[in-house]
């Protein structure tokens, strides 16, 4: 069986990669695709920054580490397996309902088949399937759009020595359905930032994206 471009020499390995661990409910002694998985994910990120690595030679580690997070993401993993059809090859339990296009089931799954593809025939045959998933046309997504929090997460994490975001609500206000929280982010050696929303997440983001513009663009 052929699936994103690479055909198993092994199909007991492309049954298990497609097995979930909710097979379970049927058949107690079934082999999920956990194992799989787990390995699945190293390549992916192997692969991922061996790609980046070469096409994106003047920039640093900490854009590079953005870029990555954007190619290894759950959203793009369910949109390769939504490309391929991927949920309907699953191996579930009797009766299981069908799975969101968002799925995480999904995004482990792909990362099952790329570490049954690895297993199978090496690491060329986990970039044949790496290359036809299509995850790597996210690297081109250079920001965190919508996700400060997580940019900003990345880019302390790549600061020598690597370092992580403080938030501290400095207030909250307004009238009991109507609040407004003051929050504080603070990160050695780049400063901090405040800013309000109508929610705790709400000025969390909001304050990171301000300290991503002081510090880090």
């Amino acid at each position: 069986m052929e699936i994103f471009n690479y055909r198993f020499k092994d199909e007991a390995l492309l049954r298990e990669a497609l097995t979930t661990p909710e097979r379970r409910m049927d058949e107690p002694g079934a082999a999920d695709n956990q194992r799989l998985e787990f390995l699945g994910d190293a390549v992916l990120g192997l692969l991922s920054a061996e790609l980046l690595f070469g096409e994106f030679p003047s920039e640093r580690e900490g854009s590079l580490t953005v870029r990555r997070a954007h190619i290894v993401s759950s959203a793009a993993l369910c949109e390769a397996a939504d490309r391929a059809g991927l949920g309907g090859l699953l191996i579930r339990n009797r009766g299981a309902k069908k799975l969101p296009k968002d799925s995480k089931i999904l995004a482990d799954a792909v990362e099952a088949v790329l570490g049954a593809a690895y297993v199978d025939g090496g690491l060329e045959a986990a970039r044949t399937v790496f290359e036809a998933t299509g995850v790597a046309a996210n690297a081109l997504g250079g920001e965190w759009s919508g996700n400060p929090k997580g940019e900003l997460q990345v880019r302390t994490q790549a600061m020598n020595p690597p370092r992580l975001p403080a938030y501290e609500i400095v207030s909250i206000a307004g009238v009991a359905h109507k609040p407004v929280f003051t929050v504080r982010v603070e990160v050695e050696g780049a400063g901090s930032a405040v800013a309000s929303a109508g929610s705790r997440h709400g000025a969390e983001s909001a304050a990171a994206a301000e300290l991503l513009k002081k510090a880090f663009r």
